[in-house]
């Protein structure tokens, strides 16, 4: 029996419409729980090598119910359980019950203190390291349209549950990518042929917008010098008209120092923003973290004195005002820059920016 109008509009739109973060499925899982008259609607998804249990719900959570009447036999999440059945198929909760008739016994009585009549069941997922079952559980027996309605969304709610493992991986990867850029002062704009800021990173944005800079999509940005604003269209027209256009560098902002490589945005970036003509990869100043030192020390095992005269020296500070700032004479500073040039292995003040600068303290 395939999907009627209503139920597509009723069950399948939930599934693919705007997404709940705080709930995600809860709309789909409460309309299918009223439809099939049933008092629980769940998902059961499992992620990642350890297949970790992710449980979505709409209705009662017999999961809890059972804890507290110290039910044992109560086993829909069962991961040996479920890893046999066979995906696509539509099982009853007849077909879950041992063939030991003691256990069996003792799960319909568990069953019962549980309210449960009758259960549905379907495996959406066997793509390891996914995996994950449809599961409707009622207090009257389940009809045949109940199966038959499982089996033809089975394949719809697998799409849906791959997207969303893919939405947030990829919301993970945006964080971390993120993260990333902040530590090591980096950015990006993504500019339309005429300049106007079609995207940019949060960061970036953040860093204009406290300096009276604050951009605006659709717009080209504020309060930059002619040079730049001229700089900014010249580049975006080539980039959008003449083949093999080279990159060019630009100093975006003086206060805060922002410099850029201009570049063609290409394939396959391109398609992810229409009207795009060109990417400005940002480097703003960026203040070491006061974690630079101990990150340092962790990294090379150098005591935390040595590692903090490393930071102070990499920020531009002589011998002395790195030794006054630590509280050392002149000569306990000369010689904690001595192990320490050994244990970085460099020679002198600017190979050392360097080192620290490419270290993880960078990141800080």
């Amino acid at each position: 029996m395939a999907l009627t109008s209503r139920d597509e509009t009723d069950l399948l739109l939930p599934l693919f419409g705007q997404p709940d973060d705080a709930a995600p499925f809860a709309t789909f899982l409460e309309r299918l729980r009223r439809r099939v008259g049933g008092f629980s609607a769940s998902i059961e998804l499992r992620t990642g090598p350890e297949r970790d249990l992710r449980h979505f719900i709409a209705g009662a959570d017999l999961r809890q119910r059972a804890r507290v009447l110290h039910v044992d036999e109560w086993d829909l999440t069962d991961r040996i359980l479920y890893d046999r059945l066979r995906p696509g198929r539509v099982y009853t909760r007849d077909e879950f019950d041992d063939h030991d008739p003691e256990r069996k016994a003792r799960r319909n009585r568990d069953m019962r203190r549980l309210g449960v009549a009758d259960a549905r069941m379907v495996r959406l997922l066997d793509d390891p390291p996914l995996s994950a079952w449809l599961v409707v559980v009622s207090e009257r027996v389940c009809s045949a349209a109940d199966s038959a309605l499982l089996s033809n969304l089975a394949p719809y709610v697998a799409a849906a549950l791959r997207a969303f493992v893919d939405a947030e991986q990829a919301r993970l990867a945006d964080a971390l990518n993120t993260r990333s850029l902040q530590g090591a002062g980096c950015g990006w704009i993504v500019f339309d042929r005429s300049a106007r800021v079609l995207a940019l990173a949060e960061a970036t944005r953040d860093l204009l917008a406290t300096h009276a800079h604050a951009p605006v999509l659709g717009q080209r940005l504020r309060d930059v010098s002619p040079g730049t604003e001229r700089a900014l269209t010249d580049a975006a027209d080539a980039f959008a008209g003449t083949e093999g256009s080279p990159d060019r560098a630009v100093l975006l902002t003086a206060t805060p120092r922002i410099e850029a490589i201009l570049s063609p945005l290409r394939e396959p970036l391109a398609n992810l923003a229409e009207g795009a003509a060109m990417i400005a990869l940002c480097r703003h100043a960026h203040a070491i973290s006061p974690q630079a030192a101990a990150y340092l020390a962790q990294v090379y095992e150098l005591p935390p004195r040595e590692a903090e005269l490393a930071v102070l020296l990499a920020q531009g500070h002589s011998l002395a005002e790195a030794g006054a700032v630590l509280g050392l004479t002149i000569e306990t500073t000369r010689n904690y820059s001595k192990r320490l040039f050994a244990a970085l292995n460099v020679r002198g003040q600017a190979d050392l920016v360097r080192a620290v600068f490419e270290s993880c303290a960078g990141l800080a």
